[in-house]
């Protein structure tokens, strides 16, 4: 059974920092294109970085580049977001997502909730 498990989120001040960090249990994320995703209340979910399995490439969404970090630790099958410099409008609910890209129906994480005061 895949699990993903996000942890880290919190409330922070704006110009903060945090690291949240996904746990991949069912699966070998070295194998998938692993992603985060955020949704912030009334808004759709939207992509915000990502590392390609087959390059180990990186990818960022616009509105995070050079301010957020993606990577992973293939040992502990775990992936990381790095975040800092947050802003209020980085407020959302972070999803991890695990993707094959074959077809298969991808894998999501619980999500955990990132809180921006300003």
């Amino acid at each position: 059974q895949v699990q993903l498990v996000e942890s880290g989120g919190g409330l922070v001040q704006a110009g903060g920092s945090l690291r949240l960090s996904c746990a991949a249990s069912g699966l070998t994320i070295s194998k998938y294109t692993m992603s985060w995703f955020r949704q912030a209340p009334g808004k759709e979910r939207e992509f915000v970085a990502a590392i390609g399995w087959s390059d180990s490439k990186l990818y960022y969404a616009d509105s995070v580049k050079g301010r957020f970090t993606i990577s992973s630790d293939n040992a502990k099958n775990t992936l990381y977001l790095q975040m800092n410099s947050l802003k209020p409008e980085d407020t959302a609910v972070y999803y991890c997502n695990a993707d094959d890209i074959l077809g298969s129906p991808p894998y999501w994480g619980q999500g955990t909730q990132v809180t921006v005061s300003s």
